[in-house]
């Protein structure tokens, strides 16, 4: 049996449950959590939350010593629900159930191979690359117990991509499955800082210790690092538009008492929700989503592990389990809405999210007719916590991604850092001065310069572009270097995009600029047809599109030009990858 499906705890915790006792089980569950509501439990209102918000920071703090082990003395007390903290299933049926209780056992032995048998010490760094499977959530809460700083990877990655990583991070100790080790071993000799190589398998691999082995040999008793709050915790690798992928530094504090604002507020958790995010690994949402916000409100973590996205698949999923909140990115319920949700119930849904890129308005509504439920809109970054979103309770306003979080002041700012008024497009900021808010990243590390260049005056620069309205919410625009300028009009992406799939041709589209002799650049429209739509004459369907954007939105922002293709360039996490096609369009340009 292969050791990702089956694991046979000291605990006896762990026990493949049969198809036959799956129905009746999760008919149990569903009657543990309480009834459905549509009411905010954690959210009252906007302007007392922002008023009363403000969480102490001490001067040491430990999210496995503070958050979860406290989570597990209730649960011994029985003064927390009988959910599990972590419910793992495949696309096989086959399930892993782990309460905080038995999620501290088996992290007490992980915790004890990286200091006892790696020899890694407080502050030494740790590559991970695993996808979802349960001991991917052992080796986070590990690494927090024992002081080492997790450096997650996207199991994409390639030999390049990990090699420039090892070097740059000067990481000791690597974590992987049998799927990436030969791609590991390939670099391995060109990153000396390397000491140690751990392997989840079943079988033996040359230079490789076997993880669940060694985890079997030593003891379950670990005393949690006293670290500080300030102190290095995990640094994600996170790509710009110019230069090689950056290291984002977080400290103790920024995620694990950052995140609170996500936990409580916006995913709006309690002890007897399941929340599902389908975040990759390998991306700092998975931090956010899988495990400091909805463990800092003692909720359920729901993981599916399927090989690749497949909408029945998760309509099964939400239809089957007591999934109260679900999380996943606007590609995602672009495909949802495109299934027949028809043949599904969801008992227990009563809150859905999204996070990564905007998502169109039209998807909201077809999301809302399908399932009765809205959909609340976050933003925010890998250097950040929540910076913005629309919280249960709130006015929903369909492409605005909602108000600044609690705990930041966003604001737009010119070209000089000053605020501008309403109404007035500019760069999307987050205050820092007088006081820097503590759920900011640290810095860029090794790259003071990198880091500089995100600050302009009395702001953190998000990058990102966008308009404040009267009431405070906040609209996206594009990305700074999104932003099309075409004949002295300033185009956003997004504007021409959620025009684009009103059209029901349209399954997706991206926008990007292109290069013209007369315009310098004008509004190109990469698309995907939707099924009725593909056999269709292309050049009367480019018009007719363009026609439709031309009464949809302001006429001087159509796209000139069309592309069809099969489909989008995206990251792991979903977004789509304009700086792709923003390249492909450029390098195309003759002279």
């Amino acid at each position: 049996m292969n050791l990702y499906v089956l694991r046979k705890s000291l605990f006896n915790y762990c026990l493949k449950i049969s198809k036959r006792n799956e129905v009746r089980e999760r008919g149990q569950w569903l009657q543990i959590c309480r009834s459905k509501t549509s009411a905010p439990k954690n959210f009252s209102d906007y302007e007392s939350t922002r008023r009363t918000y403000n969480i102490q920071v001490p001067q040491r703090f430990n999210f496995a010593k503070d958050v979860l082990e406290q989570w597990e003395t209730k649960e011994k007390i029985g003064q927390r629900s009988s959910l599990p903290a972590l419910w793992w299933v495949n696309d096989s049926g086959e399930e892993v159930r782990w309460s905080f209780e038995e999620l501290g056992f088996h992290s007490r032995r992980l915790a004890n191979v990286l200091h006892q048998v790696c020899s890694l010490e407080r502050g030494d760094r740790v590559f991970l690359i695993l996808p979802r499977v349960p001991e991917w959530w052992l080796v986070n809460v590990a690494c927090l117990r024992t002081g080492t700083v997790l450096i997650p990877g996207t199991s994409q990655l390639t030999a390049r991509d990990i090699r420039h990583r090892l070097q740059m991070s000067g990481a000791k100790c690597v974590i992987t499955d049998e799927s990436l080790a030969p791609l590991l071993d390939t670099v391995a000799s060109d990153c000396p800082s390397i000491s140690t190589k751990l392997l989840l398998s079943h079988r033996a691999m040359h230079g490789w210790g076997n993880l669940t082995e060694l985890m079997g040999k030593v003891s379950d008793d670990h005393v949690c690092m006293d670290t500080r709050s300030e102190e290095a915790m995990t640094i994600f690798f996170t790509s710009g538009t110019t230069g090689a992928p950056k290291m984002t530094q977080h400290s103790h504090c920024s995620y694990g008492l950052g995140l609170t604002v996500n936990g409580r507020y916006w995913l709006d958790l309690t002890e007897q929700d399941m929340f599902w995010n389908t975040s990759d690994t390998g991306w700092a949402k998975s931090a956010w989503s899988s495990v400091f916000a909805p463990w800092i409100q003692g909720a359920c973590v729901f993981v599916h592990h399927m090989l690749r996205f497949d909408t029945s698949t998760v309509l099964k999923t939400l239809s089957s389990y007591p999934i109260t909140t679900f999380c996943t990115a606007p590609t995602a319920y672009r495909m949802l809405v495109q299934d027949d949700i028809s043949r599904f119930t969801f008992r227990a849904l009563e809150h859905c999210l999204c996070a990564g890129e905007p998502i169109n308005p039209e998807v909201m509504c077809k999301w809302k007719e399908l399932t009765g439920l809205d959909i609340y809109e976050g933003y925010g970054q890998t250097e950040t916590v929540l910076i913005a979103g629309t919280f249960k309770g709130m006015k929903i306003k369909p492409g605005s991604f909602g108000k600044a979080s609690p705990g930041y002041d966003v604001q737009v700012v010119d070209e000089d850092g000053s605020v501008v008024s309403h109404g007035q497009e500019g760069d999307l900021g987050i205050r820092v001065k007088p006081d820097r808010p503590f759920s900011l990243f640290t810095e860029y590390t090794g790259e003071p310069e990198r880091t500089a260049e995100c600050f302009r005056g009395d702001f953190y620069l998000t990058g990102d572009r966008g308009v404040m309205d009267d009431e405070g919410y906040l609209w996206f625009i594009g990305r700074a270097d999104d932003v099309i300028l075409s004949a002295g009009y300033r185009i956003g992406p997004f504007e021409v995009e959620n025009a684009l799939i009103e059209h029901p041709a349209v399954a997706e589209s991206a926008v990007v600029s292109s290069p013209d002799p007369v315009r310098g650049e004008v509004v190109k429209a990469f698309v995907v047809l939707t099924a009725d739509y593909k056999s269709r004459d292309h050049k009367e369907l480019i018009q007719e599109l363009q026609t439709h954007v031309k009464t949809v939105t302001a006429p001087y922002k159509y796209p000139r030009k069309i592309e069809f293709v099969d489909h989008l360039p995206k990251t792991v996490s979903g977004k789509i990858r304009r700086v792709e096609l923003r390249k492909k369009e450029w390098g195309q340009q003759t002279s």
